[in-house]
């Protein structure tokens, strides 16, 4: 088996792979976060697990790239920028900066690894090997600026509700509140919206098959997630606004 046919392989399997976890994940809520409960195995450090999942998504694309096996030129190595503007952020900032950082099931970490090393192997060798030369003039063109907008976006709509939910919880405060700032007034789950458009930006911008199979994952992932996030407000605060959505405002 070639690389190439084991790569358009895994792009197939992972988009299969999405369908199942879209629909299991709106019968079996992840049990980590606010949802961690038992029957689930051992746990590690919130923090440590968190930083163990997150790094695979930073390091693996970047392996990628020093094993092109070709001169890359500028282009590549901005669209890998961007990529790790968003998961040095997600490995290395964000897992210290909560101020609660619970425990995570060994089997979630193991699943998140496993996903993270074969999403950055995809995109980053699409990107590095297996995609069209680009020239300097990609970067002038409206898929690159459009998609870059969507991305900037995104990667803001994430940074501002992130720091929402910071602000929640002083310091060796626990429990949880409702949070009353930014698109946390109109849905649920912000973070998870903001990743969506995120990652959409991302797939224009670089025109790939590997990041619109991300794209698609991410939904299975997260749109299941963000309605078990309205199901447990509204069961945990009664006065939670019954106007806001799971995670699209006014619409889901």
């Amino acid at each position: 088996m070639t690389e190439r046919a084991l790569f358009d392989g895994l792009l197939r399997a992972l988009v299969a792979l999405g369908a199942v976890t879209f629909v299991a994940l709106l019968l079996v809520v992840a049990p980590y976060g606010r949802h961690l409960r038992r029957g689930w195995g051992p746990r590690l450090h919130g923090t440590l697990g968190w930083v163990l999942m997150e790094s695979a998504a930073a390091l693996v694309p970047a392996a990628a790239f020093l094993a092109a096996g070709r001169p890359l030129g500028p282009v590549p190595w901005i669209f890998l920028g961007l990529w790790e503007v968003h998961y040095v952020y997600r490995a290395f900032l964000y897992p210290f900066r909560r101020r609660r950082a619970g425990e995570l099931p060994v089997l979630v970490v193991v699943m998140g690894v496993a996903f993270n090393v074969v999403n950055g192997y995809l995109n980053g060798r699409w990107l590095s090997h297996f995609g069209p030369p680009l020239g300097l003039a990609w970067l002038a063109g409206p898929r690159f600026l459009g998609g870059l907008g969507l991305f900037l976006l995104g990667f803001a709509v994430n940074l501002h509700s992130d720091q929402v939910l910071f602000d929640l919880r002083a310091p060796g405060a626990g429990g949880y509140a409702v949070p009353q700032r930014g698109l946390h007034r109109l849905v649920a789950s912000p973070n998870y919206l903001g990743e969506l458009v995120e990652w959409t930006g991302f797939a224009v911008l670089t025109w790939s098959p590997a990041a619109a199979v991300f794209v698609l994952w991410t939904a299975a992932n997260l749109v299941p997630r963000a309605i078990a996030n309205l199901r447990w407000y509204r069961r945990t605060f009664p006065d939670y606004p019954r106007s806001r959505r799971a995670l699209v405002p006014f619409v889901l």
